[in-house]
């Protein structure tokens, strides 16, 4: 096949993740995003039970796109998924429209992890379940059992399913959005967990201190807001409110998972920022709190300069 640029990278990634399909894991086969491939910045790659997913971020030329669709349904012929399916989301425009290569549009899918399972869903710009977060889900397994979790921006409670399965005593989750927590509560009946012990709360975090202390305290809590989101959270200036909540919540001993998504903010900035957050007068004469692991997106996210990679994870301890 002649190409318009050079698809090596993405060909050496599809060879290697021909060995991971039969796990039915989800992962992430190819990261263009990261700077490691000045011409192919434009494109990734995913890999759902089945269905495999280009995200396009910046618009190419025709001629290039229909160069990594045909090198994709090659592949997938090849690996013998005669039956499966391939979507193009451009993020790049407006709504975030999906275009079907083969195979049909699904109502509805799954991101498989493990013996675990969680909704994907086709009608918003994110499927649901972030395949680059899975340090801070390995750590939180390893964590959660016999603890009370606090889930703050849940989303879709990922963090809470894995925090349930893996032997959590309670989780609550809260989110604004009413829907995402639909979908948690889904995502924790496919698993056939018990949410007698998990709540699912649609507040605003900012008007719901008082109702989480009482709830609390917490053996982890877990931060994962967006990074940009109108009218409710902006990381810039809130994610400071949120840390200095942290006393309040967290029992002498447990943990927070601090996490940021945000390319516009480099690893150093933002282990600095919370930092200086907790050495604050008020901060630290209430509690303190000492940095256990800094932890990046998994390695299939590879970044040409991990300081300025899109997600940072700190792990701290409350020591007093």
């Amino acid at each position: 096949m002649n190409f318009p640029i050079d698809f090596t990278p993405v060909h050496v990634a599809l060879h290697h993740a021909a060995n991971r399909y039969a796990s039915g894991d989800s992962f992430r086969i190819f990261h263009g995003r990261g700077g490691c491939y000045e011409d192919l910045h434009w494109c990734a790659i995913d890999y759902f039970d089945g269905l495999w997913v280009a995200t396009l971020y910046a618009p190419t030329n025709e001629e290039t796109e229909q160069g990594l669709f045909d090198l994709l349904v090659a592949h997938m012929f090849a690996t013998g998924a005669h039956d499966s399916t391939l979507l193009v989301q451009r993020r790049y425009l407006d709504g975030a429209p999906w275009q079907v290569i083969i195979g049909a549009m699904p109502e509805e899918g799954t991101a498989k992890r493990g013996n675990l399972q969680f909704a994907l869903n086709f009608n918003q710009q994110n499927l649901g379940f972030f395949l680059d977060i899975e340090p801070a889900r390995k750590w939180l397994e390893q964590t959660a059992s016999n603890k009370r979790v606090l889930n703050m921006f849940s989303y879709t409670c990922a963090f809470s399913v894995v925090a349930m399965a893996a032997g959590a005593d309670s989780v609550v989750n809260i989110d604004m959005s009413r829907r995402s927590l639909d979908v948690g509560r889904k995502n924790h009946h496919i698993n056939k967990l018990d949410t007698q012990a998990v709540k699912f709360l649609p507040h605003n975090i900012f008007k719901s201190w008082g109702k989480l202390r009482k709830l609390g305290p917490y053996d982890v809590v877990i931060v994962d807001p967006p990074s940009f989101q109108k009218g409710s959270f902006i990381a810039t200036k809130d994610y400071a409110k949120v840390v200095r909540k942290l006393t309040d919540l967290v029992e002498v001993g447990g943990h927070a998972l601090l996490c940021l998504n945000s390319p516009e903010i480099s690893f150093t900035a933002f282990h600095k920022e919370i930092e200086t957050v907790l050495s604050e007068d008020v901060c630290a004469q209430e509690g303190k709190f000492e940095l256990e692991q800094k932890m990046a997106a998994c390695e299939d996210f590879a970044e040409s300069s991990p300081d300025h990679g899109a997600l940072k994870i700190l792990a701290y301890r409350r020591v007093a």
